[in-house]
């Protein structure tokens, strides 16, 4: 003697399940904005980072000069930022620059984009670079 389970009609396994999709849309939307917010910021500040050392760079190569002066180096740098967009990609953003008798040295400090409200990460990059010097054969 076999037990048969009674049949369930699909109509009523379909009641059961209404609404489901809403439920899971309501757990899983906002985790889903949120790893999408997070990868924005993560894409924004590495932007920020590499436009800073960039400059950074840009600026200790113009002032290691043999006739260079760190304002050439504060310069370049600022130029290069705003030739990369200003304020639109570090916002705030300033130089500083340092030369000794063998080597440059050019601070880049800014702000990335932020797409958290209230929240704005401080970039900061730095490049040395030896000064040129003439020496004899």
């Amino acid at each position: 003697m076999s037990r048969t389970r009674p049949a369930t009609s699909s109509s009523r396994r379909r009641q059961d399940e209404r609404g489901s999709a809403t439920i899971e849309l309501m757990i899983l939307l906002p985790a889903l904005f949120a790893v999408m917010f997070l990868g924005m910021q993560a894409a924004l500040f590495y932007h920020a980072r590499s436009a800073a050392i960039a400059a950074a760079q840009e600026g200790a190569r113009a002032a290691a000069g043999e006739h260079g002066h760190e304002s050439d180096g504060v310069q370049a740098a600022n130029a290069f930022i705003e030739q990369a967009g200003g304020d639109d990609v570090l916002p705030g953003a300033t130089t500083t620059a340092n030369r000794t008798a063998t080597t440059v040295t050019v601070v880049v400090r800014g702000h990335s984009l932020s797409v958290i409200p209230g929240w704005s990460p401080v970039v900061r990059q730095e490049a040395s670079v030896p000064v040129e010097r003439l020496t004899t054969p």
